[in-house]
């Protein structure tokens, strides 16, 4: 995912992490309180030391945080995006834990391209919403049967519950004006962050290339937490419901 290792030997992927982290609390405050809780649910649920699957993973935030919380866990990340992949490639380089997957999540084969044919968890945050809702639903499919029996699923991400417009409206407009607030203290937004990382001598081409793959962020589909509970059931999940929620986003918890 990265050009060579001789030109990428030099560069501060913590700082790119970090720089990451700063840019999604911008859009989330709330973002390490859902890591929590989810951490809190893996280990609650299938012990402390878990094969994960960290899907759609980015940087590898949510492995980062997994293998601070629970050393002894183990993670595959699987991500499409060439520049948030080389930043975590090189930030788990050499941690045997860690195995790093390119694959794209609407490509029915992408299952095949795994290390392992089962997981004790698989975790994913604010990536889904990208998908609408067919793909989504063929998506928690293919998830059904990579879970364990006893395994989880976990899901944080925007999800709109359309049975309260007044309530959606004004939460939105008081989280806006908070975000136009940092933005004018000098925070980075999803496009100042893309420009930085496309002026990187290192990340520039995998920058190009996953502008090639996915265009400008285009959000699929955002549905209620009870479509994804209902759709995680009819996928063969035994129960699922929240475990967390802010106002706009909720982690949903399905258990096979």
């Amino acid at each position: 995912m990265t050009d060579s290792h001789i030109t990428t030997a030099g560069t501060d992927w913590q700082a790119w992490q970090e720089s990451w982290d700063r840019q999604q609390e911008w859009y989330m405050p709330d973002r390490e309180e859902r890591f929590r809780v989810m951490l809190d649910m893996v280990e609650a649920l299938v012990g402390p030391a878990p094969r994960v699957l960290d899907l759609a993973c980015g940087t590898g935030s949510i492995t980062a945080r997994l293998l601070a919380r629970l050393p002894a866990a183990t993670s595959t990340g699987v991500d499409l995006d060439p520049a948030l992949l080389a930043i975590a490639e090189g930030t788990f380089a050499g941690d045997e834990r860690v195995t790093f997957v390119t694959a794209d999540l609407k490509d029915p084969g992408w299952v095949s391209r795994l290390p392992h044919d089962s997981y004790d968890a698989v975790l994913t945050a604010t990536a889904l919403h990208w998908l609408h809702r067919e793909p989504l639903a063929d998506l928690y499919g293919h998830l059904a049967g990579l879970v364990r029996d006893g395994g989880v699923f976990m899901n944080a991400d925007h999800m709109i519950d359309e049975t309260t417009p007044r309530i959606n409206a004004a939460e939105r407009a008081q989280r806006h004006a908070r975000m136009d607030q940092a933005r004018a203290e000098g925070a980075l937004d999803w496009a100042d962050w893309w420009q930085l990382a496309a002026k990187d001598p290192v990340l520039a081409g995998p920058t190009a290339r996953r502008f090639e793959i996915y265009g400008e962020h285009a959000d699929g589909d955002m549905p209620s937490p009870a479509w994804h509970a209902r759709t995680l059931r009819e996928a063969g999940f035994a129960e699922a419901r929240p475990v967390w929620c802010s106002p706009s986003d909720t982690l949903l918890l399905a258990l096979k």
